[in-house]
């Protein structure tokens, strides 16, 4: 897949360090070593604007599940766009694959959980949960109900409110984070942390820290706990087996809403559509962005339970709450082409049985 060089590369590099801001990055750092220039990708190859190759082994962000550069993708947003590139979801309007992509959702997520609100990022998704949460005890009339509970080393995302649900100190560092109203608890990190006790020990105490802190912090006060069903950015790490089924009980126990973040878990790559189907979560909530789409166009959404739409559609008036890119119908179109590659190819039975 070399090719010649067809880009400016040093231009572009001295152009990136004037104009772009990365991400993450250290600026000084970058300006003085430089960008790679990515200009295109096949399959799980990507390639630099010098010709050089790369086997991209994070999936672009933990995101591109169906690979690079597929014809299909391009295809479903070309017809899109030239049929309705954009149109917005506020003032009781929709659209056909927004619509269709909400169904397709309902039918391959766990726990009932039969409706969807679209964003563009899983950032935003969690940024959507911290305000449903609360929207949704203030409807059952427990308005004190607002503490989230999450994990040291967590990671939801990146902006106030996803940052704060994280459990990064880095990121704390700056900002003025976390926002009032949510308290992290040790991760279920057995490897670093377990010392004499096995797995299954360990298990069951880090999921008690959980009951722990809700005790502490008095259950009228707790509205949900948030988790990655495996902890990505924090370090790949693996729960033990006896660890989400003592989370299920507390939380079903002590009226506590559940929330899987499945942005990065999430679309077969445990070898279950999502790591809830893995470790039997019964999640209340649900943050979906990254494999959505493959990462070729920009989605996230928040999957909801029947539990918590009975309240917040069948209680709840007018919800303020969404962003303009809501339910994009080209974002939706490369969603809907790319669940069909992965169902189409077997992709999720092919992780399970690449892992045995």
């Amino acid at each position: 897949m070399a090719s010649s060089n067809l880009y400016p590369t040093e231009e572009l590099r001295r152009t990136d360090a004037r104009h772009y801001l990365h991400p993450f990055t250290d600026f000084k750092a970058l300006a003085a070593e430089g960008s790679r220039i990515m200009v295109r990708g096949e399959g799980v190859w990507i390639e630099d604007s010098d010709g050089k190759r790369y086997l991209d082994g994070m999936a672009g962000l933990w995101c591109t599940n169906i690979g690079h550069g597929r014809q299909e993708i391009a295809d479903a947003v070309h017809e899109q766009m030239k049929e309705l590139a954009f149109y917005n979801s506020f003032f009781k309007t929709t659209n056909a694959p927004a619509i269709r992509l909400a169904e397709k959702l309902s039918k391959l997520a766990p726990n009932n959980m039969s409706r969807v609100f679209f964003c563009g990022s899983g950032s935003e998704a969690n940024d959507t949960i911290l305000r449903m949460v609360r929207y949704y005890w203030s409807l059952r009339d427990k308005p004190s109900k607002d503490i989230v509970i999450s994990r040291v080393n967590g990671y939801h995302g990146s902006t106030m409110a996803g940052a704060s649900l994280g459990g990064m100190k880095p990121m704390h560092s700056q900002g003025g984070m976390p926002i009032p109203g949510i308290v992290h608890i040790p991760q279920p990190y057995w490897f670093g942390e377990g010392g004499d006790l096995s797995p299954d020990e360990f298990g069951l105490l880090a999921a008690r820290e959980l009951e722990k802190k809700i005790d502490e912090l008095g259950e009228n006060r707790v509205a949900a706990f948030i988790a990655e069903p495996i902890q990505g950015a924090g370090g790949v790490i693996i729960p033990p087996k006896t660890y989400w089924p003592e989370i299920n009980r507390i939380c079903a126990e002590r009226d506590i809403l559940l929330i899987a973040d499945e942005v990065i878990c999430g679309f077969g790559r445990t070898g279950k559509w999502f790591g809830s189907h893995y470790y039997d979560i019964k999640p209340d909530l649900m943050p979906i962005a990254k494999g959505l789409t493959s990462g070729y166009l920009p989605m996230g959404g928040v999957m909801i339970s029947d539990r918590v739409a009975e309240v917040v559609v069948g209680i709840g008036e007018e919800f303020y709450h969404g962003y303009t890119y809501s339910g994009h119908p080209t974002c939706a179109a490369a969603a809907l082409a790319n669940l069909e590659i992965i169902e189409r190819e077997g992709l999720v039975d092919r992780v399970a049985n690449s892992c045995g």
